[in-house]
């Protein structure tokens, strides 16, 4: 409890508050990267203590969110075949597909399992020799390493019945995206400490200059979220645009070596589609070749797979920061996390859930 109650202090909260009031004399639009620090400042109500000058702008970095519906296609069709056990995370099962998602696979009798790590996907593959298994592999860079060291140890040991449905996605890319869209309004970025504690910060100075940006590193607690907030205005009422460390307890300029070691071997850089956004250059790993023969894709022929979005949904304009949450339709009403239209709804990052959880009460008498 030591370092969340260092990191949740009031007293403290209420001093960057007054510094962010104070340096703020312009309006200003900052985006959170991660769908966590988007709980934390919907939890906390952060956003609500902000001066009317900072806005706060709710960005993709959900990794159940941000997985496209055709991937989610692909998994509920393999997931489906006999023979076949699909191994996930839990924050999958409810993500809806075109016209189902994972647990309704498994009550049609799919042998879907929840697990917690990557390398409990290989232990089923090895004490089940006579069946497929299927390991579920999404995220950011945060979730990549331990994918890419599951896939390494089924090589090493012969594991030929474990294979990875792929759908990593990178950070710096959808920042750039981001900034070139035409509707863009953001003006500086809070990025997701735990992606830069495995890729380290070298990715960002270049993105601070090409677009004249801010990126400040934190965490995922009030006073990280409000230090880093801070900073941020400082540097554009400076007119600086330039890459700042502040979560450098658990961030290295290099990051973890080793984990980037192995993700540079056993996956190589893809376009990659972003649900509710599209395809964006060089923004995702596959497989490289040398571990190709581990891709669920080309081992179930699940890669001609394609589907259109909903017209109902606006997730996509919630992932690009254009709306907020409350702002959609179908928000609380045909849209709920028991019933969701989109993932932003049901995954525990989503920006639509975490308004569902924290803000549905005040929406509703608003």
């Amino acid at each position: 409890m030591k370092y969340l109650d260092e990191f949740s202090n009031p007293e403290l909260a209420r001093r960057l508050i007054d510094q962010i009031k104070s340096a703020a004399t312009r309006r200003w639009s900052i985006m959170e990267v991660c769908g966590g620090q988007t709980h934390s400042i919907i939890r906390h109500g952060i956003d609500q203590l902000l001066p009317d000058t900072v806005e706060m702008i709710h960005g993709p970095g959900c990794p159940v969110c941000v997985t496209p519906l055709e991937v989610i296609d692909k998994a509920l069709e393999i997931a489906s075949r006999p023979g076949v056990i699909f191994c996930s995370f839990g924050d999958m099962l409810r993500v809806p597909g075109s016209e189902k998602d994972l647990f309704r696979i498994k009550s049609e009798g799919g042998d879907v399992r929840v697990v917690y790590s990557p390398l409990d996907a290989l232990t089923v593959a090895r004490d089940h020799p006579d069946k497929q298994v299927v390991f579920f592999g999404i995220g950011f860079e945060t979730t990549a390493p331990a994918n890419a060291m599951t896939v390494y140890q089924a090589r090493r040991l012969g594991i030929e019945n474990f294979s990875l449905l792929v759908s990593h996605v990178l950070v710096p890319p959808a920042i750039a995206a981001i900034m070139e869209s035409p509707s863009c309004r953001v003006q500086a970025f809070l990025a997701a400490g735990h992606v830069c504690t495995v890729m380290g910060t070298a990715e960002y100075p270049p993105l601070c200059r090409r677009y004249g940006i801010p990126i400040v590193v934190t965490g995922f607690e009030p006073l990280d979220i409000l230090d880093g907030i801070r900073r941020t205005v400082v540097q554009l009422e400076s007119g600086r645009h330039e890459l700042e460390n502040a979560y450098r307890r658990a961030v290295q300029d290099d990051g973890n070596p080793a984990a980037r070691a192995m993700l540079l071997d056993v996956f190589e850089v893809t376009d990659r589609a972003w649900r509710g956004i599209g395809v964006i250059p060089g923004s995702g790993w596959r497989l490289s070749q040398a571990y190709r023969e581990f891709d669920a894709e080309q081992r179930f022929a699940v890669t001609d797979i394609h589907t259109e979005e909903s017209a109902v949904c606006r997730s996509g304009e919630v992932l690009q920061g254009l709306l907020k949450p409350h702002e959609c339709e179908a928000f609380g009403t045909r849209c709920t996390p028991r019933n969701p239209l989109g993932a932003t709804m049901v995954s525990s990052e989503g920006a639509c859930a975490a308004y569902y959880r924290y803000r549905r009460l005040e929406v509703t008498r608003a």
